[in-house]
């Protein structure tokens, strides 16, 4: 799904002088932080495997935006009581695709694997072009 609308910024990767971080580490860290604090402050449940399920989802989208996306230009994540809501920007047009496992049998190829991990663990993803160019990403998991 492509849409043409910007999620609203809650929670962001501090910047690092004057630039956005590009690490995906730094992204799983902020996640955790505001899971737990939120789902705290708000008494919502927020399983184990929800927190496992966002931080996998955050390494996913970040590392396809440095590899496919041309750098992370914007992060943002929020939690209520729907789910944990992650988002990455980056520089490029080009919309999320799974590669192929392998050209021949047998010979299976490296990467491809990270949008089918996003699909199968976020219950609602939005691809949103950007007035500047470029896309963001959202991804909501579930927090059960």
């Amino acid at each position: 799904m492509l849409d043409k609308h910007r999620t609203s910024s809650t929670a962001t990767l501090p910047e690092t002088h004057g630039r956005m971080p590009c690490r995906p580490a730094e992204a799983r860290r902020t996640v955790e932080r505001v899971m737990t604090e939120r789902c705290r402050a708000r008494h919502l449940p927020c399983a184990h495997e929800a927190v496992e399920d966002a931080l996998l989802v955050t390494s996913e989208l970040t590392t396809n935006a440095l590899l496919h996306g041309g750098g992370i230009t914007g992060f943002d994540v929020d939690v209520d009581g729907g789910g944990v809501r992650v988002s990455v920007s980056d520089n490029s047009d080009d919309l999320p695709v799974t590669d192929p496992a392998g050209d021949e049998p047998g010979h299976a190829q490296p990467g491809g694997r990270g949008w089918p991990i996003v699909c199968r663990l976020a219950r609602d993803i939005r691809v949103a072009e950007l007035p500047r160019g470029g896309k963001c990403i959202t991804a909501v998991v579930p927090l059960r």
